[in-house]
C-alpha cells in the first residue's frame, strides 16, 4: 500500500492570461473520477494580469482537492512553470494540464489504473480537439505496451501525458527552457525512449484539446529560425539515445517529416529569397549529420525528393519540385527493367544535370500516384531447390541404365 499522504497524480497546471478557459479546466479536475484524496494540483500562474492567479487562490481555498499555488514573474514559455510545478510535485504520477484544456472525467482513474497494471511509464490518453485540430493516427485501439519505434506515439509528443514521477526523477527529466518552441516534444521523446514502457487508451476520451477563440494557445509558433533549433535538438537527442540501424532511422523519419520538411513546403515558394536561401543554410548541418538512405527509404518520394534538394543544397531544383507540387500534377509511373522496383517520375527524374539517383525516386512505403496507391513490388519468391537424389533412387537409374544398354546389346546381335 502507499503511504496515504501520497497522492496517485499531481496534476501539474501552467497558467498564462488563461481566464475565462481556466474555470472549465479546474472543473474537470474537481470532476474526476479518481478522488480528491488520490491527486493534488500544482498551479503555477506565470506572471497573469488577466485574474488568473485570483483564480487559481479562490480555487485552492474552497476545493477539496489539494492545491497549491505558486505566482511567479512571466517567464516567457511553458518551460519554466512546468518545471516549477515538477519540482514541487508529491505524486506517483503527473500529468501536465494547460489551463486552456480539460479532462474527461474519467481520465485520470483510467490512466493511473492502466500504468499500475501494465507497469509503463508514460500512457497516453485519447485526445480530441475543441475548436482545433488534433492527432488521430495513435488512436486506433488501446494497448498495455506499445513498439514505440514502429507505434504512432512519436507522432503525438505534448506534454499532456501521464508520467510516472520516479521515472522522470531517476532520468533527471525536466523541458529544456533554452528552447522557445518543440520542447515538450524533446521531454516526451526522452521519456519514450528512457521509460519503462509507453501505454495507449484509446476507447475513451481523456483529453480535450481547446482552440482559444483569441487564438492566444500556450503553444507558440515562433520564428522558422526557432523551429530549426528544436529539430536540431530532436535529431541530436534521438542520436543520442538510439543506436545506429533500423529503429534510429524510424525516429528519425519523425523529425524530418514533422519538422524539417515543413520548412521547404510550396509556400516557400512566397517567401524572400534571402529568406529561402537562409532556411537551406540552416538545415544544411542537419542533413550532413543525419540524413541517410535508411531514412530516406522510409518517407514516401514526394516528401523524400524535396528533403533530397536540400540535402544536395540545390534550391534551384527544389523550387520545380514545389512547383511541380503546387500544380498538382501527377508524376509518371515508371518500372524498371526486370519489373521489381517502381519509380514516381517527379522533376528530374533520370536527368544527368541535376545528379539525383533512380533510389531517391523508387517507391519504397506505400505511396500515391494521383489517387491510386502504389507500394513496391514484392519480390517473386524463389522456386524451391530440387533435392539431392536418395541412394534408392539412383540405385534404380543405374538398374535402368544397364538394362537399355543389354537390350541395346541384344537387338545389335
Amino acid at each position: 500500500m502507499n503511504d496515504a499522504r501520497t497522492p496517485d497524480v499531481s496534476v501539474i497546471i501552467g497558467a498564462y492570461e488563461a481566464m475565462p478557459y481556466l474555470v472549465r479546466c479546474l472543473e474537470s479536475v474537481e470532476a474526476q473520477t479518481i478522488g480528491p484524496h488520490r491527486m493534488e494540483v500544482v498551479a503555477v500562474d506565470d506572471g497573469s494580469t488577466d485574474g488568473t492567479g485570483e483564480y487559481l487562490e479562490e480555487f485552492a481555498a474552497r476545493s477539496s482537492v489539494p492545491t497549491r499555488v505558486i505566482r511567479q514573474q512571466n517567464s516567457g514559455g511553458p518551460s519554466g512553470p512546468r518545471n516549477v510545478g515538477l519540482g514541487l510535485a508529491r505524486g506517483r504520477y503527473v500529468f501536465f494540464l494547460d489551463a486552456d484544456d480539460y479532462f474527461g472525467d474519467e481520465a485520470l482513474e483510467r490512466m493511473v489504473e492502466m500504468a499500475d497494471r501494465a507497469g509503463t511509464d508514460v500512457v497516453l490518453g485519447k485526445v480530441v480537439g475543441v475548436n482545433r485540430g488534433a492527432p488521430q493516427s495513435m488512436w486506433s485501439r488501446t494497448e498495455e505496451r506499445v513498439d514505440v519505434h514502429r507505434s504512432k506515439v512519436i507522432y503525438t509528443l505534448s506534454a499532456q501525458k501521464l508520467f510516472r514521477r520516479e521515472m522522470l526523477e531517476r532520468c533527471r527529466l525536466r523541458f529544456d527552457e533554452d528552447l522557445k518552441t518543440g520542447e515538450d516534444a524533446l521531454f516526451t521523446m526522452e521519456a519514450y525512449l528512457r521509460g519503462g514502457g509507453v501505454s495507449v487508451i484509446s476507447d475513451y476520451t481523456c483529453y480535450h484539446l481547446v482552440g482559444r477563440d483569441d487564438g492566444k494557445h500556450v503553444t507558440k509558433t515562433g520564428s522558422y529560425t526557432l523551429r530549426f533549433e528544436a529539430m536540431a535538438a530532436m535529431m541530436a537527442l534521438i542520436h543520442r539515445l538510439e543506436p545506429p540501424g533500423p529503429k534510429r532511422d524510424l525516429l528519425m523519419v519523425r523529425p524530418f517529416t514533422v519538422g524539417l520538411l515543413q520548412q521547404f513546403a510550396p509556400g516557400l515558394l512566397k517567401r524572400p529569397e534571402s529568406e529561402q536561401r537562409h532556411r537551406m543554410e540552416l538545415a544544411a548541418p542537419l542533413m550532413k549529420a543525419y540524413w541517410t538512405d535508411g531514412v530516406a527509404r522510409r518517407i514516401k518520394v514526394g516528401e523524400r525528393l524535396r528533403l533530397v534538394c536540400v540535402a544536395h543544397g540545390r534550391l534551384d531544383l527544389l523550387a520545380d519540385v514545389l512547383t511541380f507540387l503546387q500544380a498538382k500534377q501527377v508524376p509518371e509511373l515508371v518500372s524498371s527493367k526486370n519489373g521489381d522496383k517502381l519509380f514516381l517520375a517527379y522533376p528530374h527524374f533520370r536527368d544527368p544535370q541535376a545528379g539525383f539517383r533512380d533510389a531517391d525516386y523508387e517507391v519504397t512505403v506505400p505511396d500515391w500516384h494521383g489517387d491510386r496507391r502504389v507500394q513496391k513490388p514484392k519480390k517473386a519468391a524463389r522456386p524451391a531447390p530440387t533435392p539431392p537424389p536418395s541412394a534408392a533412387r539412383r540405385a534404380a537409374r543405374r538398374v535402368r541404365r544397364n538394362l537399355r544398354r543389354w537390350k541395346a546389346r541384344l537387338t545389335a546381335g
